[in-house]
């Protein structure tokens, strides 16, 4: 059952992608129903898939191909709902693929990677808040990469292309600003857990992790205040996105990439 979800995750992850991709390159809007039907059916293959690939023998994995996927799943899910009453075809052009590329890894570990045996409840609700956070904060990293792109199309005075696939500039900004202030909550609520459940910091590796999601988390209340504020928006709000949005990546991969692999390896 786990195998045959996993290849037929990825199969249609790819199906969807090329529905996606032949419409674009016929300059047309792609079947929504057909495209979004093809993405719901990835999403439960890789769901069921996710199931049996986050438990392994004695615990459960929280390396970072597992985490990888599960944030992949999260994004590609949260995009299909979003996708349902607005325009979104070109985020789903890139994320399944990526949906597709994760799946695939998830069935690997790096050596030495060790499953959790124990999680507790609280354990267990400041991962699910981190793992939501991140992906509601990846889509509003696409968004502002999306916006950056359209901006300099305007400013160059050649719109057109791929934006006719898309809505207008102010309701893609206010998407924008949405998502991030949902995910600023999400990521709030995982801090607090964090410091409410998990216990010495140091001991897991947890002190630069830390100090990297709140940096995020400042620059992020930053970005909003201004904003709502001082009218922030088009690539001001652009690269205040992309700035929060690496510090919190390097938070939580950075640091697995280095205890996982590089530290592994030396």
């Amino acid at each position: 059952m786990a195998t045959f979800a996993h290849w037929t995750a990825i199969a249609l992850y790819l199906a969807t992608t090329a529905v996606a991709a032949l419409a674009f390159a016929r300059r047309r809007q792609p079947a929504n129903a057909l495209l979004l039907g093809l993405l719901a059916a990835a999403l439960l293959a890789h769901g069921i898939s996710l199931a049996y690939t986050l438990r392994a023998p004695g615990g459960y994995r929280f390396d970072l191909l597992a985490m990888l996927s599960l944030v992949a799943w999260a994004v590609n899910l949260l995009l299909l709902t979003l996708a349902i009453r607005r325009p979104l075809n070109l985020l789903i052009l890139i994320m399944a693929p990526l949906g597709a590329l994760a799946e695939l890894a998830a069935v690997h570990s790096w050596g030495g990677v060790a499953p959790r045996q124990q999680l507790s409840a609280g354990i267990a609700v400041h991962a699910l808040l981190s793992i939501a956070a991140y992906s509601l904060l990846a889509l509003a990293t696409l968004q502002a990469i999306y916006l950056y792109y359209l901006n300099q199309q305007l400013h160059n005075h050649k719109p057109g292309g791929i934006s006719r696939f898309l809505p207008p500039l102010q309701t893609m900004e206010s998407l924008l600003f949405g998502l991030i202030a949902f995910g600023q909550l999400l990521l709030t609520a995982s801090l607090i857990t964090g410091f409410l459940f998990v216990d010495d910091f140091f001991a897991q590796h947890l002190v630069h992790k830390t100090a990297l999601s709140i940096l995020a988390w400042v620059l992020y209340s930053i970005l909003l205040w201004g904003h709502w504020k001082l009218g922030w928006r088009g690539n001001t709000a652009v690269r205040w996105t992309l700035a929060a949005f690496a510090a919190l990546m390097l938070a939580y991969f950075g640091s697995k990439l280095v205890l996982e692999v590089i530290l592994q390896r030396a």
